[in-house]
């Protein structure tokens, strides 16, 4: 960001107004020994000096700039639109913290209220927030709705082992101490019938996710079957979602699903180094009161000109604490402001060939390596963006090699999936090239001979 000093006029004009005489009299409190303590702090640099010493600190990354990454499982490498940066870098959104004054954050509260538009388009529901931490929260926060939904009188949750993992983990911890009981991911082989097998009258909620963890596409009539026995159960159906995907298949909506959830992090925000991300939360609109997170609406004022507020702020941490829906009180709205400037950029069209582009570019991965003498894909459905590939080699050695060529390699499987040994999760997105892919498939056959 920008660095503007302030002038000395304007460093006098505040000392005026607070009632101090100098600088060095706001720490008059601190005692003079500690004042001005010795540091031993190198020799100062000049901005040259100094550039260059960060640039080769720097340089110690394995930066998406200089390797081809085919590593998903959650987080992906996408293109972000200039545009995306030039408005979310504007100070009065970057320093903008809680609107709880509808007056003068009609900005913030717009950008909000176009961000969930947009998701309900996307996933087919009537309700968005904007926003929760990232997809793992947005996961537990689904339980905790269904919880509430239903009163707390059913404290079961299905969790199919297609889930991420680590929203899994997340979902578990932040449920600790209640109530609340999991099943359904003990075994990692479990298909929807097994999972439909396990609802009873004391299921709260079905989660499950599509593209899966492996990058499994879910059939829509078979999801659509297994709403409504969760609804005959008197459940809900939760469903997580790569908001990529939804813009060339069906979204939960149509299938039935009465929550969708997701990490928001493809849509406009980049890698980060693993955060901050952006969960997002759709959900029905008999459901509103018990979501969780910021919900701004579009109203018009005395004068009848449009205009935006909080929404149901009684639900919020900040209003009723001790009734409010969660302890969702701050949100992730700059990178849901980063997803809705990336999805107003993309428009449909855009968005549906960017999820082509991945779509086709995978599946051509996914055919190549497996060419390859030792390699085969694991599975023959459908899928998007990643597949999982047996490899001759542990997945950490392969992935070391492959490091040396300009590869970033798949997740090595073993950690999270123990059935899985020597499987890794390959993933392509647009910003692999079809030359990469053809040049990862020469490099794995060098490296394997």
């Amino acid at each position: 960001m920008s660095y503007t000093p302030h002038t000395e006029a304007q460093r006098r004009e505040m000392l005026r107004a607070i009632g101090v005489g100098s600088i060095e009299a706001l720490f008059v409190d601190v005692p003079t020994d500690f004042r001005f303590p010795q540091l031993d702090l190198p020799q100062p640099l000049s901005e040259i000096e100094l550039l260059r010493e960060l640039a080769g600190m720097a340089s110690w990354n394995a930066s998406l700039d200089q390797f081809t990454s085919f590593l998903g499982a959650g987080a992906y490498h996408h293109y972000v639109p200039s545009v995306v940066q030039a408005i979310t870098g504007r100070s009065e959104f970057y320093t903008a913290y809680t609107p709880y004054q509808a007056e003068v954050s009609q900005g913030t509260l717009q950008a909000m209220f176009e961000y969930q538009s947009m998701i309900c388009d996307l996933t087919a529901m009537e309700v968005a927030n904007a926003s929760h931490y990232d997809g793992g929260t947005a996961v537990a926060e689904a339980v905790v709705m269904a919880y509430n939904v239903l009163r707390g009188k059913r404290h079961k949750a299905i969790l199919s082992p297609g889930l991420h993992p680590e929203y899994r983990q997340v979902a578990r911890t932040y449920l600790q101490g209640t109530d609340v009981e999991f099943a359904g991911d003990e075994d990692l082989n479990a298909g929807l019938d097994e999972l439909e097998a396990l609802l009873d009258g004391d299921t709260m909620c079905l989660i499950l996710q599509t593209p899966t963890f492996l990058g499994e596409l879910l059939e829509p009539g078979r999801l659509q079957r297994l709403a409504e026995a969760v609804h005959q159960a008197g459940a809900l159906l939760v469903m997580a979602a790569n908001p990529i995907s939804l813009g060339l298949f069906v979204p939960p909506g149509q299938v039935g699903a009465d929550i969708v959830v997701g990490e928001g992090q493809p849509l406009g925000n980049p890698l980060n180094f693993g955060g901050p991300y952006l969960g997002f939360f759709a959900c029905r609109k008999k459901y509103v009161r018990q979501l969780a997170g910021r919900l701004s609406g579009q109203t018009v004022d005395t004068e009848g000109r449009r205009g935006f507020v909080l929404t149901l702020s009684t639900r919020e941490q900040h209003i009723r604490r001790e009734k409010a829906s969660s302890n969702i009180c701050t949100n992730q709205a700059l990178n849901a402001l980063a997803a809705a400037v990336y999805l107003s950029c993309l428009g449909s069209c855009g968005l549906r060939r960017v999820a082509e582009i991945c779509y086709h570019r995978a599946h051509y991965a996914a055919e190549r390596i497996a060419q390859v003498p030792g390699y085969e894909r694991v599975g023959d459905g459908p899928f998007f963006h990643e597949f999982v590939v047996r490899c001759p080699v542990p997945v950490a050695d392969l992935n070391d090699l492959l490091l040396d060529h300009g590869f970033i390699g798949g997740l090595d499987l073993s950690q999270t999936h123990p059935h899985l040994e020597r499987c890794a999760l390959f993933c392509v997105t647009e910003m692999v090239p079809v030359d990469e892919i053809d040049r990862l498939v020469q490099t794995l056959q060098e490296v394997s001979s």
